[in-house]
């Protein structure tokens, strides 16, 4: 059974979901804004019953998925919320392509939380053995591509290769995470979207 790393960032905490995470996670995936987001094997979760559905799916994924694929919830350090949810997971229809994406509570748009919670993930990745990762965001995403951007991914064009939409493809390597890091460093609040 493969175990989900613990990955700390300075503000929070990256673990396994768990069901006490039920009623934080159904704020988040149940969201309007965060739903209209959501990969289209995703839809906007309707109801307490159905989160802890989905994350009884989420935990059994994790147990078979090889590193450094996995789930992660988001936890604030400071409360202890969990804001919302991350992932490392090979894209269909290949899965050769390992994708790096987040959703947050709107509430916490703009304190830098996706950009920490990528840094953790890319260097989670970055330490086993894969070159590189890929966002893919929808082309009227402007919130989320900005952030990308910001944290060193640079877009390498479009496709309808995952999922049969017409998405933007975002790609990092381990240089361009270094690089992101540094341009990166603003106070929370003062200009960051995600």
């Amino acid at each position: 059974m493969t175990r989900l790393p613990v990955l700390r960032t300075p503000r929070l905490t990256l673990r396994g979901w768990t069901f006490a995470d039920t009623a934080a996670a159904l704020d988040v995936y149940g969201h309007a804004e965060v739903a209209r987001w959501l990969s289209p094997e995703m839809t906007r979760v309707p109801t307490p019953s159905a989160m802890r559905l989905l994350i009884t799916r989420w935990i059994a994924e994790c147990v078979g998925l090889p590193p450094p694929a996995g789930r992660w919830a988001i936890e604030r350090d400071e409360d202890k919320r969990v804001v919302g949810g991350a992932v490392l997971l090979r894209l269909p229809p290949g899965h050769e392509d390992l994708e790096i994406g987040w959703q947050l509570h709107p509430d916490v748009w703009g304190n830098g939380y996706a950009s920490e919670a990528t840094y953790a993930l890319a260097g989670w990745a970055f330490s086993h053995d894969v070159d590189e990762i890929f966002a893919v965001v929808r082309p009227d995403n402007a919130r989320a591509a900005a952030t990308v951007r910001r944290n060193g991914m640079l877009w390498v064009g479009e496709t309808r290769k995952y999922f049969d939409l017409d998405l933007e493809i975002y790609r990092l390597r381990s240089a361009d995470l270094k690089l992101g890091a540094q341009t990166s460093q603003r106070p929370p609040g003062h200009g960051n979207d995600d």
